[in-house]
């Protein structure tokens, strides 16, 4: 199992590399499909190999402890000095402070003599590996007929695709490289390597907002860094080790060690922006789709809820672990709220990520073997169903040239595969007993002794309803009527969003057998909660009912289509079903949903959610002392 670790973690630098270099476009092609295979084989391959530790040998003499240090201090460099670059100066702050933290860890405190395993795989760990893998790849491979059409709408005059995909695939390899990391430094460095990746990605278009949003994604990150750091020298001087399973193991050590895990969890909330940090996360939205797509579903935020997940025996039963669920369930409440009073589709599922990670911290934070397991659980789903859904909008913005809900209307008809697998998407994520509503059931139960955390994430999961619901339906909505028009994707766009869709639905269907091999090895001996014998009869009659809603269709094209009434103005409508309105100027009639702004819009609730969010922080650290 070594070479499989070596290779989820070395193969993407070195493809990363290869697709920089290479500048021909079917020689980059081939290369990032042959990770993409090589990665999903490996990825399953170390998920059925059980605990292994792993440390890897010296190189060119030297130990990798040391090459890792070297690392990271060149890593925040590189980070600095594009804070010069940019002339921000909390990038330039937050880069040097890490730096001194990490000169006076490194040279004053550790024992570098002390024999620390550089990686763990456990059950966690494979099962993020494989998320990464399999849905990152199949994101990547959707990346490259995008990025041609995205280039020539910006009618570049030279490619930028080899420096992209040297980030893109890269990514990949950091956070298989998170997830497996047993030191605690070397979970830092890619810990960090993430937050690069991420800002040369969100500004890869090179325009001002691209540069803009890039830029506070960056001292956003880096001000996480910059607590994990404080959070590692709290650590380390109550439990005297950077091992992560003797810190683990070192739950209730004092209040050193919950003030680190509390500033380790901080850095996971700035990483999986949490509120009061979701700004960053909104402005990604800037990039191009894959790279949101990389963002939402299977990198960078969920090395925020990983992080968080992972230290959760370290501060189990404290006051820390009860602050970390309020955290996060108030994120869920408050950013499906949000979601809500959005039109843009890229905006709605920011917004949904950001309040499905936050029910993942949450779970965390309840700690206890069913939290966990729905934590697992919404993982798996979420990552599955996101990155369906952001390949979906970017396909769809491409051909009508706007990612706005409101333009989607009636996209059946212009788009039938694209709008039938984006519908089914948003049903995955919206209807019992697919795997995202299971994993919030199996959340809000466990939240049953919690009235304060239960009652934000029923209220949250009703909001969810809204925006989902409301989406799918503008998606169907078109003139009665119409008949359908062909509609031809490239095989490296449908090939990716077929496999995205067919996993949301089939591992739905399959949950009872992914939670006795997935997330069962994980949890004391426990009662399964998903079991067959209500789960089948529900997609029983889920499917019973789109076959009823299939036959109505397909009557209705029969029927005559009647304009919708307006309180008698139709009877003066024009034949081109306008009518006269002021100035005797026509007035066409425009449908629209209701996004009721001035509840849910985002000038009313940002500034209350960010303060009562960073109240809710200070109170989670401030508990541990």
């Amino acid at each position: 199992m070594s070479t499989q670790i070596i290779l989820l973690v070395l193969l993407p630098f070195a493809a990363g590399l290869a697709c920089y270099l290479l500048r021909a476009a079917f020689l980059r092609s081939l290369v990032v499909l042959a990770t993409a295979a090589i990665l999903t084989a490996a990825s399953v391959a170390l998920l059925s190999a059980g605990p292994i530790s792993y440390s890897p040998g010296p190189f060119l003499g030297l130990g990798w402890g040391l090459i890792v240090s070297v690392l990271d201090f060149a890593l925040l460099g590189v980070i600095l000095f594009y804070g010069f670059k940019h002339g921000n100066l909390l990038i330039k702050i937050f880069s040097v402070l890490q730096m001194l933290g990490l000169l006076i860890l490194e040279l004053f405190w550790v024992d570098h003599s002390a024999q620390v395993p550089a990686f763990h795989v456990d059950q966690l760990s494979a099962v993020m590996v494989l998320i990464i893998s399999i849905v990152g790849s199949l994101i990547c491979v959707f990346a490259l007929p995008y990025m041609k059409e995205h280039e020539e709408h910006l009618h570049l005059e030279a490619s930028r695709q080899p420096r992209f995909f040297l980030f893109l695939v890269l990514f990949l390899g950091a956070m298989n490289g998170l997830v497996m990391a047993n030191n605690i430094l070397w979970l830092y460095f890619f810990f960090e390597s993430t937050t690069l990746c991420s800002f040369m990605l969100i500004g890869h278009d090179g325009t001002e907002i691209a540069v803009k949003n890039a830029v506070r994604a960056l001292w956003m990150n880096s001000a996480g860094g910059l607590a994990f750091v404080l959070g590692m020298m709290f650590t380390y001087a109550s439990v005297g080790s950077l091992d992560i399973q003797v810190i683990l193991a070192s739950g209730g050590a004092g209040a050193g060690l919950l003030v680190g895990m509390g500033l380790i969890c901080l850095a996971g909330f700035t990483k999986a922006a949490q509120v009061p940090f979701q700004s960053w996360l909104l402005g990604a939205m800037v990039a191009p789709t894959p790279v949101s797509a990389l963002l939402h579903s299977s990198t960078m935020v969920k090395a925020g809820v990983y992080v968080v997940l992972r230290m959760a025996p370290a501060y189990a039963g404290s006051f820390v672990s009860d602050g970390v669920a309020l955290c996060g369930a108030f994120t869920f409440l408050a950013c499906a709220a949000l979601a809500i009073g959005q039109s843009n589709g890229k905006k709605i599922l920011a917004y949904s990520t950001i309040s499905n990670l936050g029910l993942i911290i949450a779970c965390a934070g309840i700690n206890t073997p069913a939290a966990t397991a729905a934590a697992i659980f919404l993982i798996i789903f979420h990552a599955v169903s996101k990155a369906l859904l952001f390949l979906c909008v970017g396909t769809i913005e491409q051909r009508i040239g706007s990612r706005d809900i409101e333009d989607m209307r009636g996209l059946y008809l212009r788009m039938p595969q694209t709008a039938w697998i984006t519908i089914t998407g948003i049903l995955t994520m919206l209807l019992p007993p697919f795997g995202v509503l299971m994993a919030k059931w199996l959340a809000i139960e466990s939240a049953s002794g919690q009235l304060v955390v239960v009652t934000m994430m029923a209220l949250a999961s009703a909001l969810t309803v809204v925006y989902w619901a409301r989406w799918a339906g503008t998606l169907l909505a078109a003139p009665g009527g119409g008949r359908p028009a062909p509609e031809g994707l490239p095989a490296l766009i449908r090939v990716p969003l077929l496999a995205l869709v067919a996993g949301a639905v089939l591992l739905s269907v399959a949950a009872p057998q992914v939670y006795d091999a997935v997330v069962a090895p994980m949890l004391p001996a426990m009662p399964s909660p998903i079991e067959a014998f209500y789960l089948y009869p529900l997609f029983a009659v889920l499917g019973a009912g789109l076959l009823l809603a299939l036959r109505a269709a397909r009557r209705s094209r029969a029927t005559a289509y009647s304009a919708p009434y307006m309180s008698g103005a139709n009877i003066d409508m024009n034949p081109d079903g306008t009518w006269n309105g002021p100035m005797n100027q026509p007035v066409g009639a425009v449908a629209g949903n209701y996004y009721l702004p001035g509840l849910f819009g985002e000038e009313r609730l940002t500034t209350f959610v960010n303060v009562a969010a960073a109240a809710l922080i200070v109170l989670m650290i401030g508990g541990a002392l």
